[in-house]
């Protein structure tokens, strides 16, 4: 909204009205002048009548230009009484402006503010329906949809249980499973701790290696158990102890992957071929990268019959045993 307005020119006007205040003025003086001409101008007897009719005449003039004069200050107090009522009209409308202006200003707010909270009002409207849409399309897909049905899968014997038969061993790491041949290992220690026996007269341990069997080399402690000289006398021998073992790999990359050990011919299976399902035990030794593949082979080894025990190892700790330890746990 816009207000245009048109002040009127009073400077103008003022100048109009100094003109004719200049011409009046000059008029009166004209007047006075030949009026003391005449006053003051010789008698003459022969030129009276003459004379007379030139007074006459001038007195005339002069009449004439009183009433001019009179007509011209009448004209100019008009003019003075119309150019305060156009200044009085010119203040007016400049106070209307401002008004206007301010009234204008204050509209252009609040439409700005209307708008803005239209515009977030659409906005809110548009994303509401957008949701609504997107609602209405998942219930229709999920009335067109056939569920799908979650397979559970139960496995008896839930409890773990302490292994006292037949128990074999592997290592899981990387994705890959490889069999331990804990057994020889165990039995070349126990032949080289009788040979290496009398070793422990003059000092109370022993540490040494047997090996490789399968990849794996096995570290052994043998700790002398102290008894009475009578006793030492008596059989003539020396008591000794296994302390602990660790198993030592080749390579980090032993054994076959998961994949490949759950194949019909692998390495996996040929192992597990040599042992009756219903009195072995499966030891697994697993890593925290193969959590996953663990769970594989134990559907698996279910299946097969073989019952599982899962050892898991923190990441960089070997594979160890100690006569203290504690036995596995299958299911």
């Amino acid at each position: 909204m816009s207000v245009a307005t048109t002040q009127p020119n009073t400077a103008g006007h003022d100048s109009f009205l100094d003109i004719v205040s200049n011409i009046v003025g000059i008029l009166v003086i004209l007047v006075l002048v030949a009026g003391l001409r005449v006053k003051n101008a010789p008698v003459r007897t022969n030129q009276d009548t003459a004379m007379r009719a030139q007074l006459e005449k001038a007195e005339s003039r002069v009449a004439a230009l009183h009433q001019d004069v009179l007509r011209l200050e009448n004209q100019l107090e008009a003019l003075r009484h119309q150019t305060d009522l156009r200044r009085a009209e010119r203040d007016r409308l400049a106070t209307l402006v401002k008004a206007l202006e301010h009234e204008l200003k204050t509209a252009r707010q609040k439409l700005d503010h209307r708008e803005t909270k239209r515009l977030d009002l659409h906005a809110q409207l548009t994303e509401a329906r957008r949701k609504l849409r997107t609602l209405q399309d998942e219930l229709q897909q999920s009335h067109q949809a056939q569920p799908v049905p979650t397979l559970i899968e139960n496995y008896p014997t839930p409890l773990s249980k302490t292994v006292y038969g037949d128990e074999i061993h592997f290592r899981l790491r990387h994705g890959r499973i490889a069999f331990i041949p804990l057994e020889i290992l165990i039995q070349q220690l126990k032949e080289e701790a009788q040979l290496k026996a009398r070793q422990l007269l003059d000092r109370p341990e022993l540490t040494d290696t047997v090996g490789p069997q399968g990849g794996f080399r096995l570290r052994y402690v043998l700790r002398r158990v102290d008894t009475s000289v009578d006793e030492q006398l008596t059989t003539g021998q020396i008591r000794i102890r296994l302390q602990q073992w660790t198993l030592i790999p080749a390579s980090s990359d032993l054994g076959e992957p998961v994949d490949a050990a759950l194949g019909p011919a692998s390495r996996f299976r040929r192992v597990l071929s040599g042992y009756r399902p219903e009195t072995t035990t499966v030891t697994i030794w697993v890593y925290p990268d193969s959590f996953s593949h663990f769970r594989r082979l134990k559907k698996e080894l279910f299946h097969m019959g073989f019952a599982t025990a899962g050892r898991p190892l923190p990441e960089g700790v070997p594979i160890s045993g100690s006569p203290y330890g504690t036995r596995s746990a299958a299911q």
